[in-house]
């Protein structure tokens, strides 16, 4: 005879999942219970079975060769509907719920049952730590006990499991939240480049990197021309949107691991491992035609741009100084033009 669902199987199905437990691997802990119970009990099968929509599935098994069973063939399904309760069963030929039950007239030739019901704290019954015969038999009052504090440590063994995610979850989401502030610390909000802050920790580290390796490294510090005059003429609004396009123009045309950051106002700066003058300066012409030749609107867009390379400075901050003396020299040359520290 098929069990009845439980009146509550909708919130039991749901709290099982909870636990991620259904198809997992063997367990020690597991194992050592179900050989306990066994044990304890005298009986060749002990099973940690978990019964879900169509399944009962064993966690653990002592005597039996097979993984599940279908749940219309399940004894622990039975269990399910009194949860509160050992489920008995001294011989299922004497019981109208299992005497033609696979189980019993078949392999594995169940006559002896006894399930503990394996209930959450808020009362749903996952499951039972059972164990079975292939004789008619009866447990005495200290075994059945025994087998009662067995199924407590099955269920804290859950518990701990669900625990153990819940903590990791959060570990995770912690982890999430953090990198997305850290990011939000180092990124600027308008053109969503790397800003100030995170500059100053990629210039020195790829100054080290270079002094450490004899590398080459370059640096370029950008400013739009006439900016002041454009954000008077034409608003703000207007003049972040030159420097959103500006952003957009400069990340696009610098190389995969060049570094991108908006120093601060209209001033850009970006770094170049492993770039000699060079191939700095060509890099910038590059930049500077393509923002010269851009579409912009209510008038022409241009920048100075100034370029550095690592030498003799004493620090990454010398480095940066440097590629703003250059700057300054190109603005000093009509603007709309590339010079370097010399």
């Amino acid at each position: 005879m098929q069990a009845a669902l439980p009146k509550n199987e909708v919130a039991r199905l749901d709290a099982l999942s909870t636990y991620r437990i259904m198809d997992t691997l063997p367990e020690q802990a597991y194992d050592d219970i179900t050989q306990l119970a066994a044990h304890i009990c005298k009986t060749p099968i002990a099973l940690v079975s978990l019964v879900d929509m169509s399944r009962q599935w064993f966690k653990s098994k002592v005597g039996l060769a097979v993984g599940e069973t279908p749940r219309g063939d399940a004894f622990c399904a039975h269990a399910l509907l009194q949860p509160e309760e050992i489920l008995m069963v001294g011989d299922t030929f004497n019981d109208a719920r299992f005497a033609d039950n696979r189980l019993v007239v078949g392999a594995p030739y169940i006559r002896f049952y006894a399930g503990v019901p394996l209930v959450t704290k808020t009362g749903e019954a996952l499951g039972t730590l059972c164990v079975i015969d292939t004789q008619p038999r009866e447990l005495d009052v200290a075994t059945k006990s025994a087998l009662c504090s067995l199924a407590r440590q099955v269920m804290a063994q859950l518990e701990l499991r669900k625990m153990l995610f819940e903590v990791q979850r959060t570990e995770q989401e912690l982890n999430r939240l953090n990198l997305e502030l850290t990011a939000q610390t180092l990124t600027d909000p308008l053109t969503r480049l790397n800003n100030r802050r995170a500059l100053a920790r990629n210039l020195v580290a790829e100054w080290e990197r270079a002094f450490r390796y004899s590398q080459p490294l370059s640096l370029l510090m950008l400013d739009v021309d006439e900016f002041k005059s454009y954000n008077d003429e034409f608003g703000h609004p207007a003049g972040d949107g030159v420097l959103q396009q500006l952003a957009e123009i400069i990340a696009r045309e610098a190389r995969q691991p060049d570094f991108v950051a908006r120093y601060g106002g209209e001033e850009f700066v970006i770094v170049l491992p492993e770039t000699d003058s060079e191939g700095a300066l060509k890099i910038a012409e590059r930049i500077r035609y393509k923002i010269e030749r851009a579409s912009w609107p209510h008038r022409p867009v241009t920048i100075s741009i100034g370029q550095a390379c690592y030498g003799s400075q004493a620090d990454a901050d010398t480095l940066l100084a440097q590629a703003d003396q250059a700057l300054y020299l190109a603005k000093q040359a009509g603007r709309n033009c590339v010079m370097a520290f010399i």
